[in-house]
């Protein structure tokens, strides 16, 4: 059994909302703050807090980070706020672009703050997060995040990475986002993260550069190649902040695998939206596909042109692109012409990509698929001690239960060339050695 957490991204996701919902599925406080302190940011002139909020109807936690002196935020309604009350405030906001937009100059947040930092480079923070006390794994993780924002504002702006800079403001939301995302992510100790696909918002957001529509450029950069829609909500649902986070942790976007849900966490954006909570929901499990089932689609078509040195090809590639299982079958065709059945086998997820793959490397001229659910047995590797060596032996369970025990192939044949046997032989020595062990 594997854990899983899985992000519900129905109403967006921004930095926030994803502390929120770690926060509320039981990340400590406490141990969030430590991790975050020892950044070494200068003055801590400023503090993370947690709240329980409403959200139509959904009680979520807000994560919120305060500056020392900074007014409080305004209270959450379901209109826009006030723009002379965002001019000074430097609270969360999820409805509004993250402040990251890198520019050589000042960047416009919608007014002057009052306070006026100098710029960090990519490089100095990535020297603050060298220098915490996050672990090597969480170090690395975040460095790079830092590197795939940077290096999609260097292509929006077209200059080189090295000369973009993030305004401070708008740098330490980010690095209290992201650094503090990585702890908690690395805290929930997931070892799959699935991710649905993410509600964009619509309309237009204010930028340095003016009116832009949404995804905003950084953010619709950062979700190339993920599923996204919008449900018609007239605003920023995904910030860059939140694209970064879910496309750097999520292994797959879809529905919501199976699994046994034993903690919920729902993070709070800043607005109360009209038409549905404004939270992202974090759901954490341990998964149930070896006793329900999973979700799998089969695709297929009938090839009778092409030269058959290219099937061994196709199939390789197919393979590297992520498929669970690829074959041929002979078949008749139109014209009383002979040709191969060619079925593939992947996760839902998978399909577009395969598909690419299958017109690229064919010459069939269509693709049908359709979905299924897929039951397979749990499995487990054995290491079994032999008289002419070690052979590993699948064993298949189901509900505990073991239906089936095989010795693996390869390794049958590298002995019985290694030993002058047949392959049956070692075959049977294999079986005998694993039918004596398990009998002990």
């Amino acid at each position: 059994m594997s854990r899983i957490a899985y992000l519900d991204c129905f109403s967006g996701a921004s930095g926030d909302m994803v502390l929120g919902a770690l926060l509320d599925a039981g990340l400590p406080l406490d141990d969030l703050r430590t991790a975050l302190g020892s950044l070494a940011l200068g003055d801590p002139a400023w503090s993370v807090e947690a709240d329980r909020v409403d959200r139509s109807g959904v009680a979520a936690t807000k994560f919120r980070l305060r500056e020392r002196g900074a007014p409080e935020a305004p209270a959450a309604t379901s209109d826009a706020h006030d723009a002379s009350e965002q001019r000074h405030s430097h609270h969360h906001e999820h409805d509004a672009h993250d402040q990251v937009d890198a520019h050589p100059h000042d960047h416009d947040h919608g007014g002057n703050h009052g306070h006026h930092h100098p710029h960090r480079s990519l490089r100095e923070i990535v020297g603050l997060i060298d220098q915490s006390a996050l672990s090597a794994s969480a170090k690395a993780r975040a460095g790079r995040l830092f590197e795939r924002l940077a290096e999609a504002e260097a292509a929006i702006h077209q200059m080189p990475v090295e000369e973009v800079h993030l305004h401070e403001v708008g740098a330490l939301d980010s690095i209290i986002d992201i650094v503090g995302a990585v702890h908690g992510l690395e805290w929930l100790s997931a070892d799959d993260i699935v991710a649905s696909p993410l509600n964009v918002g619509s309309g237009t957001v204010r930028c340095a550069h003016g009116e832009l529509s949404v995804p905003a450029p950084a953010t619709a950069r950062l979700l190339e190649g993920v599923p996204v829609y919008s449900s018609g909500v007239a605003a920023e649902l995904v910030t860059p902040t939140g694209a970064l986070l879910v496309t750097e942790f999520a292994s797959s976007y879809g529905p919501l695998p199976a699994m046994r849900v034993d903690r919920i966490g729902y993070g709070a954006g800043d607005r109360d939206l009209p038409k549905a909570p404004n939270v992202l929901r974090l759901l954490v499990g341990e998964s149930a596909d070896a006793e329900v089932g999973h979700r799998v689609v089969v695709m297929e078509c009938e090839i009778d042109d092409m030269n058959p040195e290219l099937f061994g090809s196709l199939m390789s590639q197919l393979y590297a692109g992520g498929a669970l299982e690829v074959f041929y079958v002979p078949v008749q065709m139109k014209k009383n012409r002979p040709g191969t059945l060619v079925t593939v086998i992947a996760g839902p997820e998978r399909r577009a990509a395969l598909s690419e793959i299958v017109f690229r490397e064919s010459t069939t001229i269509g693709l049908r698929y359709h979905e299924m659910t897929r039951e397979c047995l749990e499995r487990t590797s054995l290491p079994i001690e032999t008289p002419i060596g070690t052979v590993r032996v699948k064993v298949a369970r189901r509900s505990g239960r073991v239906v089936n025990a095989a010795p693996e192939f390869e390794d049958c044949a590298r002995l019985a060339a290694e030993h002058g046997l047949s392959v049956k032989e070692v075959l049977a020595l294999a079986q005998k050695a694993y039918l004596d062990r398990v009998s002990d």
